[in-house]
């Protein structure tokens, strides 16, 4: 397929009037649309105002699209024990399959094309049957829970790590190494010493597998950690051997100046989560620090109940906007950058090598993008446009390892207002919760 337009290769390199060559699942050649028009005479034709590579979002929570709009306008921890626990335990296995179908349809028609995804304790197989056939790229764990967990989802912990290694050895490198495992303790306060050093043991047996946990999230964690292990967050989860190139930790607010050097030479991967840390009003996550220091940070909506979308393009806007109003500086974080928060950045974290760019020989993950609207007029810069102006419903196009899984708009993989239709019938006159 031949894939035309203003083509934004990566943060540095834009080609107006450019081309994307893709090859079964890998981008073929990419270069002025003239040349490879005649290059490739043959090829299937489709042209877009902007080509980009498609978004990689860091931490996202699939299973919770049940709870949208259920849990707004409240603290942190009154959302998750009163709300989103509740809701995780009560979804059956084809509750779990639909919800994380539902979220993949969205994340897939707003552009992006990987996402890591922290489940839930029950049934993480079905989410990675919605993966596979919605068509997504992704990097799934089951959450383990061992301690101050509701009825449902504590587990011991040797059963919890025992799942964990069945669910890897059946599901990392699944669908072409298009879904891999990610060892997903939920976070400190629900998670033995014994469970989060069974999380280091387990990942450091299998290549490629990562590990996702959130970290350094609300003032209570930290209060928490500090009561019972004498340390910040950051210090006690290195402590365990939870940090590393392999870690990826969201949120991660809170930070002691320790602890962000420890993030450092680790080469632990830090996501950016803006819309849902202010909604719960967690605070405002020292993002240009880390980036001073060398942390990789990416970028992640979080969950539906929390952001109330998945929109990867409206959180580029978020990250950056909220960066400029804490730095009282509007040259923080500019475009170019967010962008490669939402892209390469992400990519690394997620362990992808050949994800977040468009370049000869990578993944054919492609998204083309409208800018015949109001907001896109005049149109004057690609980055611009994708961060300051742009939301997910102009994505147009999205491809992912070369199969193409949105047209016009619609989600094609799999029959999107069916899946609506489910998920209203199943979800919306349900009792969750508070």
């Amino acid at each position: 397929m031949l894939l035309s337009g203003t083509v934004v290769v990566d943060e540095t390199t834009v080609i107006e009037d450019g081309a994307v060559v893709t090859v079964d699942d890998e981008i073929a050649a990419v270069g002025p649309a003239d040349d490879l028009t005649d290059r490739y005479p043959d090829h299937e034709r489709r042209a877009f105002d902007i080509v980009s590579p498609g978004f990689v979002q860091t931490h996202v929570h699939s299973v919770q699209s049940p709870g949208r709009g259920l849990a707004d306008d409240r603290d942190l921890f009154e959302w998750l024990e009163d709300y989103i626990l509740p809701i995780e335990a009560g979804l059956s296995a084809d509750d779990l399959e639909l919800a994380a179908t539902l979220s993949y349809v969205e994340l897939l028609a707003h552009g992006t094309t990987c996402c890591v995804d922290h489940l839930t304790v029950n049934h993480a197989e079905r989410a990675f049957a919605a993966a596979g056939e919605t068509g997504i790229r992704g990097v799934l764990g089951k959450a383990l829970m061992d301690r101050n967990a509701p009825d449902g989802l504590q587990e011991p912990t040797d059963a919890g790590l025992a799942e964990t290694r069945e669910l890897i050895e059946g599901h990392h490198g699944s669908f072409d190494d298009r879904l891999r495992y990610a060892v997903t303790p939920r976070f400190t306060p629900t998670c033995s010493e014994a469970c989060l050093r069974g999380a280091r043991e387990l990942a450091d047996e299998y290549d490629g597998v990562r590990i996702h946990t959130h970290a350094a999230e609300h003032e209570s964690v930290i209060e928490d950690v500090t009561d019972e292990r004498g340390m910040g967050d950051i210090e006690w989860l290195h402590e365990v051997g939870l940090t590393g190139e392999d870690v990826v930790l969201a949120h991660v607010i809170l930070t002691s100046e320790r602890e962000r050097e420890i993030l450092a030479e680790t080469g632990t991967h830090v996501t950016y989560c803006p819309s849902s840390n202010m909604k719960v009003g967690a605070g405002i996550a020292p993002i240009v620090d880390y980036r001073d220091q060398g942390i990789n940070v990416a970028l992640g909506n979080d969950g539906a109940p929390v952001n109330n979308t998945l929109d990867p393009v409206a959180e580029m806007r978020q990250a950056t906007l909220l960066q400029k109003v804490d730095h009282r500086d509007p040259r923080t974080l500019p475009a170019e950058t967010v962008f490669k928060m939402a892209t390469r950045n992400g990519a690394k974290a997620a362990g992808f090598d050949r994800v977040g760019a468009l370049r000869e020989g990578w993944k054919a993950d492609v998204v083309g993008v409208r800018t015949d609207t109001s907001r896109g007029v005049p149109f004057h810069d690609p980055y611009s446009y994708l961060v300051y102006a742009a939301n997910g419903e102009d994505v147009q196009f999205t491809m992912v390892d070369g199969d193409v899984l949105v047209e016009d708009g619609s989600v094609t993989s799999v029959p999107e207002t069916d899946v609506y239709r489910r998920a209203r019938e199943a979800f919306e006159d349900r009792t969750w919760g508070a």
